[in-house]
């Protein structure tokens, strides 16, 4: 079985994870990433972690010459995983054509250049936002897909879509991954969310604020339907999800899939709120967080939370950490970060 996998965006927080979960499994990894919400440097980290650095090209996806040229000097890649994306909802919202241009030309590109080159096995980073705000919870892959809240959420099911047609139409084999709040760093505290500026992400907001390098965690809303009036979701560690994106491609290279374009949910199945989040970090840090409640934010829905018993059962996953320990691990990485700044 041909064993070398384009990492698409694999220099950012996800994609890092998944990297290392692939290396570890005996797979070589080729990262393209353009860098807008990364650093090169995470290819280090990742050799200090597995002991073998990572293939990398920094490329921009929406640039389809440069694509085609780097498939043509790499015509050994047997699948690709996909992360390469902006991914802030609130941000979509307010710079909708800069989503739209960024995540649909990249990956009507990528699909482009793998036809070209004869590559046929895609696992595509998708999400929960697809649902909308669901009518039932637990949500399954057989919920209808709403109208997205924000464009974000609207990109990944248009890529979706365009994915879908293209299986229908070629020889393209795809699988979706749907994933729900993704939070947590690696045990080592080698690697972790960092995001460039201010997060939008409520996890590493949260740690930063605890380290100090915030005056206050926002909470955005309190008035929601919910137990404690702010909003739920099914957060899930990295590791966990990293290595889903492993059993999807193994899925696709040794041909189990049933169907040629897949969608699988990635979450624990358990909604936790804002305030449950911080009680919980408090709780496994001993460190009190300073929060404020401010007004809702465009983009957000009220609660989500997985019903995964299809990726159980098909890709034979299943989350194995606890809240406790995605927020510790987050925890070790941000003052993991803080001894660096300080040697």
């Amino acid at each position: 079985m041909a064993n070398k996998i384009l990492v698409t965006g694999g220099a950012g927080y996800i994609g890092s994870h998944t990297s290392i979960v692939l290396q570890e499994a005996g797979f070589e990894v080729h990262i393209i990433d353009n860098l807008s919400n990364s650093d090169a440097a995470v290819m280090d980290r990742i050799a200090e972690i597995t002991g073998k650095i990572p293939g990398f090209t920094q490329l921009d996806l929406c640039n389809s010459e440069d694509l085609h040229a780097f498939f043509d000097k790499h015509p050994d890649i047997a699948g690709v995983i996909h992360f390469a994306a902006h991914k802030s909802v609130n941000e979509s919202s307010t710079y909708p054509l800069k989503y739209y241009h960024n995540n649909l030309t990249g990956t009507i590109n990528l699909l482009q250049a793998m036809q070209r080159a004869n590559c046929h096995n895609l696992v595509f980073s998708s999400s929960c936002t697809v649902y909308g705000q669901p009518d039932q919870l637990p949500v399954s892959e057989d919920a209808p897909l709403k109208k997205a809240f924000s464009p974000y959420g609207n990109t990944k099911r248009m890529c979706e879509e365009i994915i879908h047609d293209q299986a229908e139409a070629d020889s393209l084999q795809a699988v979706a991954l749907r994933y729900f709040n993704p939070i947590g760093a690696h045990h080592s505290a080698r690697i972790g969310e960092l995001p460039v500026g201010i997060p939008n992400n409520l996890v590493p907001y949260l740690t930063q604020t605890a380290a100090g390098k915030r005056d206050s965690l926002k909470v955005f809303g309190q008035d929601y339907d919910t137990h404690d009036g702010t909003g739920i979701r099914d957060y899930i560690h990295v590791v966990d999800l990293a290595e889903a994106h492993l059993k999807a491609i193994s899925r696709l290279l040794e041909q189990k899939n049933k169907e040629a374009f897949e969608v699988f949910n990635l979450g624990t199945g358990t909604g936790y709120s804002v305030l449950d989040i911080i009680k919980t970090f408090e709780k496994v840090s001993g460190v009190r967080v300073t929060h404020e409640i401010t007004d809702r934010r465009a983009g957000d829905i009220e609660k989500v939370w997985a019903d995964p018993a299809k990726a159980n059962r098909e890709l034979g996953w299943k989350a194995r950490f606890g809240l406790d320990d995605m927020l510790r691990s987050a925890w070790a990485w941000e003052q993991s970060l803080a001894s660096r700044n300080d040697s």
